[in-house]
């Protein structure tokens, strides 16, 4: 079970970053608003290796259709997580076994073109984050060569730049804009990489399940839990400049039992965490980047992702065993239960759709399916789109989306 939770947890940061860099874009001279990319752990036959759907969506219905040529391999075995960069040319696709991302050039028609493939520093990566100028990871395990499921050490977070053209062809003259550069140094360690692990507990094995960005990329935040005693923990830190992590004062962060994932709120006043183990969300203030619990509020069972509408007034968790979504209004950083909507079975990751902020899309792992719902502005409601769910291949993990007419001509 913990091996599914932490493929299965983290997904929701990749959804979270796409509706933060939400804008109202509409194709030209189509329906199609958004195009969406769901990744799958496994091909049929294909011993683990992934595969990547990639929908368009109806701008008036919100129905996904599969676009000529999907899927698209993944670029190695078991894919877990997805990122887009900010300019929603590249995603970037993280294959867990293989320790591995894999950076694909988007099309102007939605398409996938494999160009580079980096390791992470660490094993078993399982989520993955962007701003404008790095990617971040977190590794199931620290770059230690003891370190193994039989073995388990404490996981940790990297940093890679994401390279413009003119420094992505200093290293390489054939390498695309949004290349990843080697991984930042932390001379605390003298390694590429920054451990999590209590202060007052060292030798407590710390499991990372998700990573995400707040304040435009100013503040990288960990959930992860105690796997030796129990308790959940958010690792804050500050980004600085050259990528280098500071942490914040006061971190880690107490976060309920098991935190599976964390949203910030677009005001960055807030930030949301979903407790896989005790079934409900925690609401944080925010100061610096450090976090104040505000309050918290029930969920369904085993919550296991979830995303805030780009107005800030509404939230969306993902409930993994009851297979539904829960709704929720939000007032200063509170949250009052609007509803719950069924999916396909076993929902691990959600995101909104960048272009009109109006479509919400679960991946759904045993159902192996997508399904499709459209919100209303105006309560929060959702209704389920036209014709879903939409079928994927063999357990979808992560789900991601870009405006259409945004990817370079």
């Amino acid at each position: 079970m913990r091996m599914r939770f932490n493929r299965s947890s983290q997904l929701v940061l990749v959804s979270v970053f796409s509706l933060l860099a939400a804008g109202l874009v509409t194709a030209c001279g189509t329906l199609t608003a958004d195009f969406v990319y769901v990744t799958s752990a496994k091909a049929a036959g294909s011993n683990n290796y992934g595969e990547v759907d990639v929908f368009e969506v109806n701008s008036e219905s919100g129905k996904m259709r599969q676009i000529p040529t999907s899927p698209f391999p993944s670029g190695g075995r078991n894919p877990v997580a997805e990122a887009v960069s900010s300019d929603f040319t590249t995603l970037y696709v993280v294959n867990q076994d293989d320790n591995s991302i894999v950076q694909f050039t988007i099309g102007s028609d939605g398409k996938l073109y494999p160009q580079n493939t980096l390791n992470t520093p660490g094993v078993f990566p399982l989520s993955v984050a962007t701003t404008s100028s790095f990617l971040f990871v977190a590794d199931t395990y620290e770059p230690l060569p003891t370190c193994s499921t039989a073995a388990p050490c404490s996981g940790s977070v990297a940093v890679f730049p994401i390279l413009t053209s003119a420094q992505a062809g200093a290293l390489t003259p054939a390498e695309p804009a949004d290349s990843l550069g080697p991984p930042v140094a932390n001379s605390a360690v003298s390694g590429n990489y920054w451990p999590l692990m209590l202060p007052s507990k060292p030798t407590d094995v710390m499991t990372p399940t998700s990573v995400t960005t707040a304040a435009a990329g100013a503040y990288l935040y960990v959930t992860a839990f105690d796997a030796t005693a129990g308790g959940g923990y958010v690792f804050a830190f500050a980004v600085n400049s050259d990528g280098t992590l500071t942490t914040v004062n006061g971190s880690p962060f107490q976060a309920g039992t098991h935190p599976s994932a964390l949203v910030a709120d677009p005001s960055g006043n807030y930030a949301y965490v979903t407790d896989f183990g005790a079934n409900q969300v925690l609401s944080f203030a925010v100061s610096s980047g450090a976090l104040s619990l505000v309050s918290s509020t029930a969920t369904g069972s085993q919550p296991a992702a979830i995303v805030v509408d780009s107005t800030g007034k509404y939230a969306y968790v993902a409930n993994s065993q009851d297979s539904n979504i829960s709704a929720y209004s939000i007032s200063n950083g509170a949250f009052s239960a609007l509803g719950n909507y069924t999916t396909g079975e076993e929902p691990v990751a959600i995101g909104l759709d960048p272009s009109l902020n109006q479509y919400l899309y679960t991946a759904n792992f045993l159902g192996n399916n997508v399904s499709g719902f459209q919100s209303n502005p105006g309560d929060g409601s959702l209704l389920l789109s036209q014709g879903s769910p939409s079928g994927a291949n063999a357990n979808p993990t992560a789900v991601a989306a870009i405006p259409h007419g945004s990817q370079k001509k």
